[in-house]
């Protein structure tokens, strides 16, 4: 049955009424709060005493106690509070309102009194505890927010209560000794706790350029693991920090130290250093420790990761630019055969595989092995998509190399569409661009290469970006082609190792304009021919030259680098290249081999003294 008239007039009238005096008071609260972020104090305090006296909530108690202590009205303040202590006597953090009141009329020790007190009475409740520190800290005394929480552990009688939120406040007062006294008595308590405070060290290490964090960090771990040289925890930290602060040498030493006293881990740790020591070009390191786990003999749980690690590096450590010993490669390619006898050639070798194939093309000159050693990776059973579109992307580079084009770019073509929203499809991409650039295709692979500049890859983003300007540049100049042509033929006869007819080409670019844009181009790709040449000397002078007089040229860190390179490694030359270094880092700071110039110029820095 229906609800009649004069019910639902009743009803209306009724909601009516209660909703008046509510809108009113939000109204009312929305103005004072307008007057006292306006700073308009007076009559912020007249609209909250009001608002206070129908509802004596907390929000109206504070806002009606700051605007008091604005106005300095502070006899009218500590009423206020002490009414509200004996009201409430379990909201602690209403004493330091009380030591605020003193603080302002200068009454120091009154204040410090009402902190203590408020310290005192701290009990069990995790709510008063978080409310009582947060009033300190607002207060500007940290250091009463560190007594709180001690205090409540004393009365909880636990040693790890509110580790995080102490060593968040030890480090805001610089106390990082003590910071990290609280990480690490966690740590000795639970051990499942590292990844979280390794995780909290980090973002202290990253957030704070304080070299004594970085310090206090180290001086702690190793007065921990000297004076409990059994806990692996503290080793465990130690590596981590190691790490952390690219101290690799120490991190292996530290492994070292935890395969020997905890031989159950059966290198675990070695391993970890290997990968992060790889990752970060420290080779020697990486290699001592894959070598290290290898010689545990085929039962150890990490021998064949170990094994294939060892290689790997070896084949990393080989520099693009420069030409391999011809003894040092073939005792290198002996190995790879060795250790595809030994555990087989499957989707657990597949990178081996394909370095190998790297190998026999690019430095061997066994074109038909390369190749092979490629097909046989397709062919391998459950090979995932990943390892399957790399080691095309290898054999399309190899088909160029060999001078099957169309195959090449086929394959090129099935990676991209493979992968069109990841790193591989954007490589794939580029490819296929520059294979369009040596065909003298020029429009469509520019409008290729432009797409590229955005790609989430900074190294490949930069490569299309260079060659697109090459490109570009040289279309304007240039309304034929003629001189790009005949540069994109020389280009290929590089890439495909023909280094005297790809000098002559070069030459040819050079004498027929001498002052045409493509000069800095060729200076450094008659240098790179010289390198592979083992002709070190000229191509320094061509270097050079390049560095001298197109400083601003696009080329000009890549030059650098290589140059630095060139007398660091094969003119041993120490002193030029740690100049060369320090220009590159000085000069061209965006340059994306910034990071390797500088870790090496430390390198030649710390040992110069000795040279000289």
């Amino acid at each position: 049955m229906g609800m009649s008239r004069n019910a639902r007039f009743l009803l209306w009238l009724f909601l009516l009424l209660g909703w008046l005096p509510c809108h009113a008071q939000e109204s009312q609260e929305q103005l004072a709060s307008h007057y006292y972020t306006n700073g308009e104090y007076a009559k912020a305090a007249e609209m909250y005493e009001e608002l206070y006296r129908r509802a004596p909530n907390k929000f109206y108690y504070q806002m009606l106690f700051r605007s008091y202590l604005e106005l300095e009205q502070y006899r009218d303040a500590e009423k206020l509070a002490e009414r509200r202590l004996k009201q409430y006597p379990n909201e602690l953090d209403l004493y330091v309102d009380q030591g605020k009141i003193h603080e302002r009329k200068g009454e120091s020790r009154k204040a410090a009194k009402a902190f203590d007190a408020a310290v005192d009475k701290v009990g069990f409740d995790t709510k008063q505890i978080t409310d009582l520190t947060q009033a300190f800290e607002s207060a500007g005394h940290t250091d009463y927010a560190i007594k709180v929480y001690l205090q409540a552990r004393q009365k909880m009688k636990n040693n790890y209560a509110f580790v995080s939120e102490l060593a968040t406040l030890y480090e805001r007062t610089g106390n990082y000794e003590a910071m990290m006294r609280e990480y690490f008595d966690l740590l000795d308590k639970m051990p499942n706790m590292m990844n979280s405070i390794q995780i909290s060290l980090q973002r202290v290490l990253n957030e704070t350029a304080n070299p004594k964090i970085a310090e206090g960090l180290r001086k702690t771990l190793v007065q921990r693991v000297q004076e409990h040289p059994e806990n692996k925890q503290n080793l465990d930290m130690m590596i981590w920090f190691s790490l952390q602060q690219k101290d690799f040498t120490f991190a292996m030493a530290q492994a070292k130290a935890v395969d020997a006293r905890f031989p159950d881990q059966q290198g675990e740790s070695l391993m970890r250093v290997a990968a992060i020591a790889k990752s970060n070009e420290a080779y020697d390191v990486a290699q001592e420790c894959y070598a290290l786990v290898a010689r545990k003999g085929a039962e150890s749980p990490y021998y064949f990761e170990s094994r294939v690690g060892e290689l790997d590096v070896r084949f990393a450590r080989i520099n693009r630019n420069f030409p391999i010993e011809n003894k040092r490669l073939w005792q290198l390619l002996g190995d790879y055969d060795r250790l595809f006898d030994e555990l087989g050639k499957n989707v657990q070798t597949v990178r081996l595989m394909r370095n190998y194939a790297d190998l026999m093309a690019y430095y061997a000159d066994s074109l038909q092995r390369a190749a092979d050693m490629l097909y046989d990776i397709l062919d391998l059973p459950k090979l995932p998509p990943k390892e399957r579109d790399e080691t095309k992307l290898a054999l399309g580079d190899l088909l160029l190399f060999a001078g099957e084009v169309w195959d090449a770019s086929l394959l090129y073509m099935q990676v991209e569409k493979a992968n069109k929203n990841d790193v591989l499809g954007s490589l794939a991409k580029f490819k296929n661009a520059k294979l369009s650039y040596y065909n003298h295709d020029f429009q469509w692979a520019k409008t290729q290469l432009d797409v590229l500049r955005a790609s989430t890859s900074k190294l490949i983003a930069n490569d299309a970006m260079e060659l697109s300007l090459l490109i570009s540049d040289n279309m304007e100049d240039d309304s034929t082609y003629d001189m790009l042509e005949r540069y994109a033929e020389a280009d290929l006869l590089l890439y495909r190792n023909q280094l005297d007819s790809a000098w002559d080409a070069f030459n040819a670019v050079a004498t027929s304009a001498l002052s045409h844009p493509l000069f800095d181009e060729v200076l450094m790709q008659k240098a790179k021919i010289r390198i592979r040449q083992q002709r070190y000397a000229e191509a320094d002078s061509l270097l050079q030259q390049l560095v001298d007089f197109y400083p601003y040229d696009i080329l000009a860190d890549d030059a650098l680098m290589l140059l630095a390179q060139l007398n660091d490694e094969q003119l041993q030359h120490p002193e030029r290249a740690r100049d060369c270094y320090e220009k590159l880092i000085l000069d061209y700071p965006n340059s994306l081999y910034v990071d390797r110039a500088r870790k090496r110029y430390n390198e030649l820095k710390a040992t110069l003294p000795a040279i000289n």
